[in-house]
């Protein structure tokens, strides 16, 4: 990594490294809250038939919401904002801004509430192997949360105008709030509304994610106008780029839609333990693949507008050997101490021992996968910022046949594990045949200094990965929450050490220029 790779916007507050360690800690504090809001679900309910059905009612909102705006704010919206504020004029962009969240607001409320007339009739679709009163059950708790797709559909829109002005903070930190409203849900709700508190904690999370980032839009100087004009410039642009990418994101919601109905059938708790080794595995994918991916993202589609080809690969690079330090030895380590994992955060009340073990056997090998996800963020981000969001989408539906295929053939051997084994596999096809993509694309990515580099990384880790088994061969955890905080404290403690000086002997050259890219601003 060189530190014209890291450069940002010369008008950002901050600097693309700066802004990464803003988003790994928003992540981070995300991903542990979503950990603490599973673990009151968990005590509350176990891993039994209402949580499967708690659980099941977010497919419907999340279509909704990532049909609609996760397809425009990673591949359409953020990148036709950049060219229009650097090649039309900042007015012009804010006329797009506020067409596009007209837009897409009133888009959600109209498929939010055919879904809620539609939920009877859909949501059994998607789990077939529950009983008719968890069936029920789910209808009515997505009917609940089907009130989150309308705030979530403005509020995404809202992050894509600011992080394409560079501002990272309030975004990183609205999903917190979304977070601790379910953590309230689940605290104070259950007792007079049962399973429904929850749901309906999930709406208001909704909300509030979306209030708390309207003052930075303020402070960025943008006015609203109610406009929603096809003819507003740069409206037609995003449309064009959105239905490759809703046919992309529709992939990935058959991937999950086909993981739920088939864990389904499978034994009472089988569709919590997905979900929650699932978020497990989310907070390693957010710190080195999802903050480097979407703090270079503005940068990238600026450099790819205005033609600057060689930041946009360095660029490039650089996120994606971030993704790559930190990303083996996260894998390593999840590895090494899933187990005491999963138990120190969600074994008690109802979630007992064999829920712990059934969880632990799935985050396996989601493990497994956490390289692949983390840089498809990065690869997938630097087609959108060409404006192409074709090729990641031929990718997608082969990831998605292979996903299909892979579950298929490992539900039967494996079990629940054989779903999150599927999406692993299914993420490798998919993550090198977009990689293969871009490298001709851009005219070919640096490999010698990045496969250099890669070694001295996977050497390292297997240092860390060595001592690691070693200290909690020596001291194996037992069972108590004690026990299971102790072994994790060591394995993070001695791991992250080994590691740091691994690579400082190794010479590896990602560990200074990791450090170097969260002071530089411009080369």
């Amino acid at each position: 990594m060189t530190p014209a790779a890291s450069e940002g916007h010369p008008n950002a507050p901050f600097s693309i490294g700066q802004a990464s360690l803003i988003l790994v800690l928003g992540f981070t504090g995300s991903r542990a809250l979503g950990v603490l809001r599973n673990t009151a679900l968990a005590g509350a309910f176990g891993a039994g038939p209402e949580l499967d059905a708690y659980l099941a009612a977010f497919r419907l909102p999340d279509i909704i919401f990532q049909l609609i705006v996760g397809a425009a704010l990673g591949s359409a919206l953020l990148p036709t904002l950049a060219s229009t504020y650097a090649q039309v004029s900042p007015r012009a962009a804010w006329r797009l801004a506020s067409a596009a969240l007209t837009w897409f607001t009133a888009i959600g409320a109209i498929a939010s509430a055919v879904a809620f007339a539609a939920a009877p009739q859909l949501v059994p679709l998607s789990v077939p192997g529950f009983t008719p009163e968890q069936q029920a059950l789910t209808v009515d708790l997505t009917r609940i949360m089907l009130g989150s797709s309308v705030f979530f559909c403005a509020s995404g829109v809202v992050t894509g105008i600011l992080n394409a002005r560079y501002h990272f903070l309030l975004p990183a930190l609205a999903p917190w709030l979304y977070n601790l409203s379910i953590i309230g849900g689940a605290l104070f709700l259950v007792a007079p509304l049962g399973i429904a508190g929850p749901a309906w904690a999930v709406t208001a999370g909704a909300a509030l994610h979306l209030f708390v980032q309207l003052p930075a839009l303020a402070r960025l100087g943008m006015t609203y106008s109610p406009t929603a004009s096809i003819r507003t410039p740069g409206v037609s642009e995003v449309l064009r780029l959105m239905g490759p990418r809703v046919l992309g994101l529709g992939t990935i919601q058959v991937n999950w839609l086909v993981s739920t109905i088939l864990a389904s059938t499978l034994a009472a708790g089988s569709v919590t333990a997905l979900n929650y080794a699932w978020t497990i595995a989310m907070l390693p994918i957010g710190v080195f693949g999802m903050a480097p991916a979407i703090a270079s993202f503005p940068a990238l589609a600026e450099a790819a507008a205005t033609g600057s080809w060689q930041r946009y690969r360095g660029l490039l690079t650089t996120s994606l050997r971030f993704a790559v330090f930190l990303g083996v030895p996260g894998t390593v380590g999840l590895l090494l101490i899933r187990e005491p994992l999963v138990a120190l955060l969600f074994q008690r009340g109802l979630f007992d021992a064999a829920s712990t073990e059934l969880t632990a056997g799935v985050l396996l090998y989601y493990s497994l996968g956490l390289l692949p996800h983390a840089a498809l963020e990065v690869i997938a981000r630097g087609s959108y910022a060409l404006h192409d969001t074709k090729t990641p989408l031929f990718y997608a539906v082969l990831g998605m046949i292979s996903h299909v295929l892979f579950s298929l053939a490992f539900i039967g051997p494996l079990g629940v594990r054989g779903l999150a084994l599927a999406m692993t596999l299914a993420a490798l096809v998919e993550t090198g045949g977009l990689l293969f993509a871009l490298n001709r694309r851009t005219g070919g990515l640096p490999w010698p200094p990045m496969a250099r580099a890669a070694s001295k990384t996977i050497a390292a880790s297997a240092l860390m990965g060595g001592t690691v088994w070693l200290a909690l061969t020596i001291a194996p955890p037992s069972h108590g929450v004690t026990s299971w905080l102790t072994a994790v404290i060591i394995a993070v403690t001695i791991g992250g050490s080994t590691y740091a000086v691994g690579s400082v002997l190794l010479n590896n050259p990602d560990s200074t220029a990791l450090l170097h890219r969260l002071r530089i601003r411009t080369p």
